[in-house]
């Protein structure tokens, strides 16, 4: 029966990765996760399907916007949807597990989020978050770990001068207390603040004015939000005129606070700064908030977070302190691959050695040899084509591969119990006796 050929595609926001892109994706991954555990953070995996019910209330209304519904053929169950990020469901898994779970509780989890965002350079439909979340600590100490948390991945990539801006929500809702916005306009306050790095000051201001916020008012608040004192001299700034509004007071003394504490982390004052044009789009947030940016490439935000203390309170009784990050991967990607920021080692294959077969009479003693390679945990290929063995092409396939080394196994090298080694980067060569095929692996490679 005849079938009509599909021409092979992908949706829109969503990629393949081959073993190039995979091999980066993991070494970022894995500097990532490896910082998650230095701070005592453990895994934790959770479905990439959650019940509406679960998502839905949590985000605001632009986020849930772009929630995908999921579809389920024939079954009448319970309405489903694709996890919009991984701080929802932390804040179930607490809900649902809290006789199993000790506080304070560290998770991080590497996972798959799915928004119906339009495509773009650094913004897709299906992409990686990394998080790390600390529940149970109120105190301003689990903000400033989170911080330095994010501060040492970003070393550890070698990302040159990112920005880490912080700011707090009770400042922000102080600012527009001492201002005059009125109560119910506080989240389209936050809405279009958070607009400031794409509109700039002006489009801000005509933008609140535009919802219905008087002019004098949107004056006072631009005024505040714009202050750019260097450090803690920002925080005095504001002291000195909100002191009398106990939200500001209690935003301030939280950054304050938090800014002792990265001190003793050992977190440079010129890593961060306070910054109160930097809203966090999401409604949960609660507190302190935080974001990291690279002015060059600037493809936006690389991570994000801040304190969300009653969402956890939506799934059990009483609700838990709780802040958290989330590192961008797709971006923190998109920007080591534009400035080259991978280590000389990483190329695009796993394969440390090429083992060739020089005809059928060799291919077992190549066999023996990409066994003995292996079992002393060197990655190894051994070279298969049906039959048609020419060096030529089997050194081809290993350089186009990017494989550092290739094995060569002759009728001579056979008889003489021998193996012939190139160094396929500088044309090196070197003859060993097999017994001896480890060790001049290792010392090539070296």
């Amino acid at each position: 029966m005849s079938q009509t050929r599909i021409k092979p595609r992908l949706p829109k926001g969503f990629r393949d990765f081959l073993a190039p892109d995979m091999l980066k994706r993991e070494y970022v991954i894995g500097i990532i996760e490896d910082v998650f555990r230095l701070y005592g953070y453990e895994p934790l995996q959770t479905p990439v399907l959650e019940l509406q019910e679960t998502l839905y209330g949590k985000y605001g209304e632009d986020a849930e916007q772009l929630i995908f519904n999921a579809q389920h053929g024939r079954s009448s169950g319970e309405p489903l949807a694709m996890r919009y990020d991984l701080t929802v469901p932390l804040s179930r898994v607490v809900g649902q597990y809290a006789n199993e779970i000790n506080l304070p509780f560290r998770r991080y989890q590497i996972s798959p989020v799915w928004r119906g965002e339009r495509p773009q350079k650094g913004r897709y439909r299906e992409f990686y978050q990394c998080d790390a979340d600390l529940v149970g600590v109120s105190g301003m100490e689990a903000d400033a770990e989170i911080i330095s948390l994010m501060h040492t991945v970003y070393t550890r990539l070698g990302l040159p001068k990112p920005s880490i801006k912080i700011n707090n929500r009770k400042l922000l809702a102080g600012m527009g207390l001492y201002s005059g916005v009125p109560d119910a306009q506080l989240p389209d306050l936050y809405r279009s603040i958070d607009k400031f790095d794409k509109i700039g000051a002006e489009g801000v201001e005509k933008e609140l004015v535009e919802r219905g916020i008087a002019a004098e008012v949107v004056a006072r608040m631009m005024a505040l939000i714009q202050s750019r004192e260097p450090g803690i001299r920002n925080l005095d700034v504001l002291d000195d005129v909100l002191g009398t509004i106990d939200a500001a007071q209690e935003g301030v003394q939280e950054l304050r606070s938090m800014a002792g504490h990265l001190d003793a982390l050992g977190v440079p004052e010129d890593a961060y700064e306070f910054d109160f044009t930097m809203v966090r789009g999401l409604s949960y947030y609660t507190g302190p908030i935080f974001e990291a940016t690279i002015a060059e490439p600037n493809l936006g935000s690389i991570t994000g977070g801040g304190r969300y203390d009653e969402l956890i309170g939506l799934f059990r009784r009483d609700s838990l302190p709780t802040v958290g990050t989330s590192f961008g991967i797709e971006r923190i990607i998109d920007i080591m691959d534009e400035l080259d920021l991978y280590p000389d080692h990483l190329t695009g294959t796993v394969v440390d050695v090429l083992v060739t077969v020089f005809d059928d009479s060799t291919q077992a003693a190549s066999t023996r040899l990409a066994a003995q390679l292996r079992q002393a945990g060197l990655r190894t290929e051994l070279y298969m084509a049906d039959g048609k063995f020419k060096l030529g092409k089997q050194f081809n396939y290993a350089d186009k591969k990017g494989i550092p080394l290739v094995a060569t196994l002759g009728p001579d090298e056979v008889t003489r119990e021998q193996v012939t080694f190139k160094r396929l980067r500088d044309g090196q060569e070197v003859t060993a006796a097999q017994t001896d095929a480890v060790d001049t692996v290792r010392g090539l490679l070296a």
